[in-house]
């Protein structure tokens, strides 16, 4: 469980607008962070044209390294942590250059611009 890997994830229970059920998750938190068995996760969900105007939808072409069926987004708005037994089974992983992609989306998220 290292940044940068995608993981089915389950995110059920969640309440309102949290994504939920088992979905595609990317681990965000760097691999020398913490002490708790805790993962910062972003969800993927489906691609959709309207996300490309949206800063913090990161879109993913699926690939022999992420093992994606589908064009998807990492969704940087609903970042969480979750507990490392909620992770079901490692799916791929991303590149160091869309990585840049993804904290430069979370810095918009975060104001941190």
């Amino acid at each position: 469980m290292r940044q940068k890997e995608i993981w089915l994830v389950n995110l059920d229970p969640a309440i309102g607008a949290e994504i939920k059920k088992k979905r595609p998750c990317l681990i965000l938190n760097d691999d020398a962070m913490g002490i708790l068995p805790l993962k910062i996760i972003a969800p993927l969900t489906d691609y959709k044209e309207k996300y490309e105007i949206v800063p913090w939808m990161v879109t993913l072409i699926p690939d022999k390294t992420n093992n994606l069926e589908k064009k998807s987004v990492v969704d940087c708005f609903q970042v969480r942590s979750v507990s490392e037994g909620r992770l079901i089974s490692k799916i791929g992983s991303i590149s160091d250059a869309k990585l840049a992609e993804i904290q430069e989306a979370l810095k918009t998220v975060f104001g941190f611009c």
